[in-house]
């Protein structure tokens, strides 16, 4: 049997579909659609040089790698690379193979620093050790069942705040953008991030396939987004939280738990099941607001690095 390695091909009739289900059985905390997959080949910065690689043995898709250099951060030569094999296809050299198509092809964009997320198992730590990657930050995958969980009792704003959806913001964005950039940026991670560029962001992340409008949970104060969290929702009953986030000025008020548990409260009423978010192991206050929710930990995975000529 030979495994092969080569770019994902959207005009192909179930490529696209195949990377997709890949991602789901090898990551099933995070929510991946066909839509979603052909949104971040199709729509990422082309400065990112992103590229989406799959490996075929016999023809069947068995393994993924999304690739490219980090745009938003300030820190030059840095690149993500982040590779998964179905559970099922392991020990085939499908994984290999596609770390060193991606190392190539990023060492002569001019990367650096390669980092990539690595389950935190034996064999996936021991894989990422074998090709020259040493362990950064750590990161928690968390689940919470919508369908018989309990949520915390839903509570009426404090004063002075109001509770909106994203789609209050459809015709500009931009004041969502600018919440998004400065709680990005204080986020606890390995990799410093700006948002800085308002049009890639729209073609990014506000237009993302994936991107609730109506779930997604703005707390308001005196006309200006205080606190956000952003959600996720699949062609099912799945339901993820992207990013949640308090403007500087507004913290310590309990608003990431007002929007987080309101978000919530609508998914399960909207038919939404399992609720899925992450978290940076050292972000306590969040980590705190996602227990207070009844997220449970699942999973953890560690941001592996690898310096390169």
């Amino acid at each position: 049997m030979t495994v092969s390695v080569r770019d994902l091909r959207p005009g192909v009739p179930g490529d696209v579909e195949a990377f997709a289900r890949v991602r789901r059985r090898a990551l099933p905390y995070m929510l991946y659609t066909p839509e979603s997959v052909l949104h971040h080949l199709t729509h990422t910065h082309p400065a990112t040089r992103a590229r989406s690689l799959v490996a075929e043995e016999d023809g069947e898709v068995i393994g993924t790698a999304q690739i490219g250099l980090v745009r938003d951060s300030p820190e030059p030569g840095q690149a993500y690379l982040n590779v998964h094999v179905r559970p099922d296809r392991l020990r085939r050299g499908a994984g290999g193979l596609l770390v060193r198509v991606a190392e190539e092809y990023l060492a002569a964009e001019g990367a650096t620093k390669l980092l990539s997320w690595v389950l935190d198992t034996p064999a996936d730590r021991g894989f990422a050790e074998r090709h020259g990657y040493r362990e950064g930050r750590s990161a928690h995958f968390l689940r919470l069942d919508l369908a018989h969980g309990t949520l915390p009792p839903l509570e009426p704003p404090p004063a002075g705040v109001a509770l909106r959806t994203a789609a209050d913001w459809a015709d500009d964005p931009r004041p969502l953008f600018a919440l998004d950039a400065e709680t990005t940026a204080d986020e606890p991670s390995d990799v410093a991030t700006e948002f800085t560029d308002y049009a890639a962001w729209v073609a990014e992340t506000w237009r993302h396939p994936l991107l609730d409008r109506d779930l997604t949970t703005v707390a308001v104060v005196d006309g200006r987004p205080a606190a956000f969290t952003a959600a996720y929702t699949d062609d099912g009953t799945r339901y993820a939280t992207a990013m949640t986030g308090t403007a500087r000025a507004f913290r310590g008020r309990g608003l990431a738990k007002l929007v987080k548990n309101a978000s919530l409260h609508r998914a399960r009423a909207a038919g939404r099941t399992e609720a899925f978010t992450g978290n940076d192991t050292g972000n306590g206050p969040m980590l705190a607001v996602n227990k207070w929710c009844g997220y449970e930990i699942r999973a953890t995975e560690v941001r592996h690095v690898r310096e390169i000529g």
